[in-house]
């Protein structure tokens, strides 16, 4: 048994892990990636905001992106029957980023991994984490078994478990929780985009909402290839009729707007399906260390924020363990753990009324506000920490009241236009 010592041993090798990984060793910390598929390997997620690129530019990983060249990102849209809503990045609440990408997982992992190997960081594909024990100062003992099935050590200060859905230590530690945002299934695939238009109207990312709680999402790539899939209560998506394929095709001929796009195009691979996919944790941290990404929490792909949470948690678990290591105290409870769930609230609140309906009748009434639109497009950009942002600060109430107040409007216009 080969027995390995390192200072922060990564599982999982996605945005998180990458982003971690990329940190430390920049600031001299010796790092060990383990991840256990082979890549490049497929995972949904195609759709970034804008939050990420920060983390990817703080840990010199955003050079290696740019030259991918994959689609740029500058809003998003949604659609419910003849109404639109458009946000710009450009046009949001406070500062930060005002672009970013619609991406073929496989592709922009791979780059991550491939430029984290390149700074000489240790990762280890097809490495499967068995058990990890824990000491009493923290420090671990994790047993893997890598691609020639040899079983080994790796003994290291601290852990950050980067493993998305493989949820290596909330399984290993007995932390699963269920989740509070309701029991929602997606079903998707890839289309070669045949019938694509010309210009902006071709790559812009949507949101075709078919019933309150069903839509569908378009996300084009730049190779050509469009992301297309179906997100709806759980008993909705299992009503669908057929195989995988003949269920998505029936939804996708439901949309008047997308209908005639996609009507005759195959789908690349057999759709997926992925069932009551929100999870959630006990804890996001202990003594030795923190869950990052959907290995802790996943909500919910509406507003993509799946990526900016995986790449946030991975970033602040990084600088937290260095500052730790550099001799200050660190409180993990408040420094990682309340600060995570500040921002993961913030986005639970939205997705929660995104399904009551009440931030669809913000997104789509008319006139616009201005300063409203501003605020709730910063949350959508990822800006969930930003408590300058009344739309933030007062997340818990502020949609579900403004709601009602449009609601009570119509209803006072219809009953002065009925006497």
């Amino acid at each position: 048994m080969l027995k390995q010592q390192t200072d922060v041993l990564i599982i999982g090798a996605g945005p998180s892990g990458c982003v971690a990984a990329s940190y430390l060793h920049n600031n001299n910390i010796k790092v060990k990636v383990v991840e256990k598929s082979k890549f490049p390997r497929f995972v949904i997620g195609e759709s970034l905001i804008p939050r990420v690129m920060d983390h990817f530019e703080e840990a010199g990983l955003l050079e290696s992106l740019k030259a991918m060249n994959f689609e740029k990102k500058f809003g998003a849209r949604f659609i419910r029957g003849e109404e639109i809503c458009e946000f710009d990045f450009s046009e949001k609440f406070g500062e930060g980023w005002d672009w970013t990408w619609q991406v073929p997982r496989a592709d922009f992992d791979n780059t991550l991994a491939k430029e984290v190997v390149n700074k000489g960081i240790d990762l280890e594909f097809e490495s499967e984490v068995l058990d990890v024990v824990f000491n009493e100062d923290g420090s671990s003992i994790t047993t893997v078994k890598n691609k020639e099935g040899d079983i080994n050590e790796i003994h290291a200060r601290f852990i950050i478990d980067s493993s998305g859905y493989g949820r290596v230590l909330p399984r290993i530690l007995k932390l699963d929780a269920p989740s509070s945002i309701p029991e929602n299934s997606s079903l998707f695939s890839h289309v070669k985009d045949v019938n694509r238009p010309e210009g902006r109207e071709g790559v812009l990312i949507s949101f075709d909402i078919l019933e309150t709680k069903v839509w569908l999402w378009v996300i084009p790539f730049s190779n050509g290839n469009t992301s297309i899939g179906v997100v709806g209560p759980t008993s909705f998506i299992n009503s669908l009729g057929g195989s995988n394929a003949e269920a998505l095709k029936e939804v996708i001929n439901r949309s008047d707007f997308y209908r005639d796009r996609f009507k005759d195009v195959d789908f690349l691979f057999e759709p997926h399906k992925i069932e009551n996919y929100s999870c959630s944790v006990t804890k996001l941290c202990g003594p030795g260390f923190t869950l990052t990404g959907n290995s802790s929490e996943f909500l919910d792909p509406v507003f993509s924020s799946g990526v900016c949470f995986a790449t946030e948690s991975g970033m602040l678990s990084a600088k937290l363990f260095l500052k730790e290591l550099q001799g200050e105290k660190v409180d993990w409870d408040k420094e990682y753990t309340e600060y995570m769930k500040y921002g993961v609230n913030v986005f639970a609140t939205y997705v929660k009324e995104w399904y009551t309906g009440n931030l669809q009748t913000l997104f789509f009434h008319r006139p616009e506000n201005s300063d409203v639109k501003k605020k709730i497009c910063a949350v959508l950009a990822g800006y969930v920490w930003d408590k300058e942002n009344s739309f933030v600060k007062k997340h818990a109430h502020v949609i579900k009241n403004m709601a009602y107040m449009i609601e009570m409007g119509k209803t006072m216009d219809q009953e002065s236009y009925d006497n």
